[in-house]
C-alpha cells in the first residue's frame, strides 16, 4: 500500500493549484484522507481532512481558500488551492488512514510530498 501525491509547482501569488493523491495497493478500506504541509523551519501541520462519508475540516488559515474533495472509487483525494499566497509555500504531504488486506487495524500512509512554491 502506498500513497502518491502530485500537482505541486511554482505559482504566482493569487494563482491556483490542484494537488492529487492516489492510494494504491492491497486496500480493504480507507477511513480518511488528508493533506498536511511543512514549511521550512516549521512543524508539519494539518491543512485539510476528509472522511469516507465526506465530512471535512480545515485549518483556520485555509478556510474559504482551499477545498478538499475525494473520489472513493478511485481512492483519490484532491486539494484545490485558490488565491495562493507566499505563506502557503511548503511541502504538501498526503495522508491516508488505510486498512490494508491482511492487516488488523487502520494505519497511516504518507505520500512522498510535493513542493508548492508561491512567489510574490
Amino acid at each position: 500500500v502506498e500513497s502518491v501525491d502530485a500537482g505541486g509547482g511554482l505559482v504566482q501569488a493569487g494563482g491556483s493549484l490542484r494537488l492529487s493523491c492516489v492510494a494504491s495497493g492491497s486496500i480493504f478500506s480507507i477511513r480518511s484522507m488528508g493533506w498536511y504541509r511543512q514549511a521550512p523551519g516549521k512543524e508539519r501541520e494539518l491543512v485539510a481532512h476528509i472522511t469516507s462519508d465526506g465530512s471535512t475540516n480545515y485549518a483556520d488559515s485555509v478556510k474559504g481558500q482551499f477545498t478538499i474533495s475525494r473520489d472513493n472509487a478511485k481512492n483519490t483525494v484532491y486539494l484545490q488551492m485558490n488565491s495562493l499566497m507566499p505563506e502557503d509555500t511548503a511541502v504538501y504531504y498526503c495522508n491516508a488512514l488505510i486498512w490494508a488486506l491482511g492487516s488488523r487495524a487502520y494505519y497511516d500512509y504518507w505520500g512522498q510530498g510535493t513542493q508548492v512554491t508561491v512567489s510574490s
